[in-house]
């Protein structure tokens, strides 16, 4: 199954000319889920040959400009293009009140179902689930409400080793047996013991999107061991008092979570107009968390099983 994640944007505040604002879209078992949505995200999509048909869900992590001004546009589009499967999107409070004034004027009803779930920023909460994945909001600590997300897969089922699965076992017993379960007869008695004929399962993985927010330690707990780590780092340690003022990260304070969480990867973005050459925040994070990426537009990030 696909796990990978491409990066849309990674610019903050302001677009520059190479560096497109905050958007992410990741791909688990062929379904889109599209990670903020900043301005210029549908050419963004068209140019990385994204079909923004194939989004299930939205995650909006907060109500600044540059990670959801591209939203109603997408959204009329979806419209425009004929669209008729629900799209889910999850946001915080006030977002869609936003989207039904902007629907409103443009006199725009939307021909698909958006089934929108408001979201509580200050706590950790599971938002959504299906048979592959669960998705859960990270608080995070910005000038307005604002929440990451933690995808995760669901623990996988055991490989059945067929040269030793006995001839007599039904269906749903084979079913039990791929889930850990030993297949017993009536009185409780040990039939086969699923050791014996099942293999290890694939390791599940998981992505973590920490959007805006200052240095904060306390988001540990959540963060332990993910594969990928995404964190804000707005500028590099030299200007860490005014990362702490405007409520954002640096480079280093990114690293050193990373290191903290003992994740498997780190990508750094949202990075400050001022950096032309990105090299200083990539060094500045590598020095602490040799493991460190750019989460540059176009690139591409699998994680593997």
């Amino acid at each position: 199954m696909d796990f990978e994640l491409r990066i849309l944007g990674s610019s903050s505040a302001t677009p520059s000319a190479n560096r497109h604002h905050t958007a992410q879209v990741l791909t688990i078992d062929n379904q889109y889920h599209l990670i903020d949505c900043g301005e210029g995200t549908q050419m963004q999509l068209m140019q990385y040959k994204i079909k923004h048909q194939r989004i299930c869900n939205i995650y909006i992590s907060h109500l600044h400009g540059d990670h959801y001004f591209g939203l109603a546009g997408l959204l009329s589009s979806m419209h425009l293009q004929g669209r008729h499967t629900p799209l889910y999107l999850f946001g915080p409070p006030g977002l869609i009140e936003i989207l039904s004034l902007q629907f409103k004027y443009s006199g725009t009803n939307l021909c698909y179902p958006l089934i929108f779930h408001e979201l509580d920023t200050t706590s950790h909460k599971k938002i959504f689930e299906n048979k592959q994945i669960t998705v859960h909001t990270i608080p995070m600590e910005h000038r307005v409400p604002c929440c990451g997300f933690l995808f995760r897969e669901k623990q996988k089922a055991r490989p059945l080793i067929k040269e030793k699965l006995p001839p007599f076992l039904t269906p749903p017993q084979l079913v039990s047996l791929k889930w850990g379960e030993d297949v017993t007869d009536e009185h409780g008695n040990v039939l086969v013991y699923n050791r014996d004929v099942t293999m290890e399962p694939k390791r599940s993985r998981s992505y973590a999107y920490c959007s805006d927010s200052r240095f904060k330690p306390t988001l540990l707990p959540y963060l332990h061991y993910v594969d990928l780590l995404y964190h804000e780092a707005t500028f590099t340690d030299e200007l860490r008092e005014r990362a702490y003022y405007t409520f954002h990260s640096t480079a280093r304070q990114a690293a050193e979570l990373a290191a903290a969480a003992q994740v498997r990867r780190l990508l750094i973005g949202h990075f400050s107009v001022r950096y032309k050459d990105l090299t200083p925040l990539l060094t500045e994070a590598q020095e602490v968390f040799p493991q460190a990426d750019l989460a540059t537009e176009g690139s591409i990030f699998c994680i593997r099983e």
